[in-house]
């Protein structure tokens, strides 16, 4: 990153910024942020669109506090470290602005995004844990109904009555 003692001025009223590696650097974690994220909610799921038995119960909770305050730093992050890599692009002779001021990017942007890269990461494997232990696990019973509708066959008695048969029922003729 470049600092305000690395940049030139010139007489004509030009910076002149030296190369930096933090455009590379700054996409390079801005990418693995993206993955992480994806991952994490890949792997849990999206806890809107589940259906939880409990939705009052502590772990679930959690899980959702987690899931909203990780995307919101994940946002923040994004943007600061997006940010961060697109004005450390300049290199070379750039004119000034505002007048006499070369402009550079304020310390602690990059760490900020990391920062809050971390803490989004940390908030994401919060909610899975706690949205993996809040599912009711039943041990396998084998003894247990395992969703095959069980019973015997339903045929009425029969009767001792004689029932109406139509007689076309036995006089059919086959047509050729």
């Amino acid at each position: 990153m470049a600092q305000a003692s690395d940049v030139q001025m010139t007489t004509q009223g030009e910076c002149i910024y030296p190369r930096s590696p933090a455009l590379a650097l700054g996409l390079t974690a801005t990418v693995a942020l993206v993955m992480a994220q994806a991952i994490i909610n890949t792997v849990a799921g999206c806890i809107c669109c589940k259906k939880h038995r409990h939705p009052s119960d502590t772990n679930w909770t959690v899980a959702l506090i987690s899931f909203i305050i990780s995307w919101v730093t994940f946002i923040i992050a994004f943007l600061l470290l997006l940010t961060g890599a697109a004005f450390n692009d300049q290199h070379g002779v750039q004119g000034m602005y505002l007048g006499d001021y070369c402009f550079v990017v304020k310390a602690g942007v990059f760490s900020g995004g990391a920062l809050m890269s971390l803490t989004s990461v940390a908030l994401g494997i919060v909610y899975y844990v706690a949205l993996s232990s809040s599912k009711n696990v039943q041990p396998w019973d084998p003894q247990q109904n395992q969703g095959i509708a069980m019973g015997q066959p339903q045929i009425p008695p029969r009767s001792t009555e004689p029932v109406f048969v139509h007689e076309d029922t036995y006089n059919r003729q086959q047509v050729p």
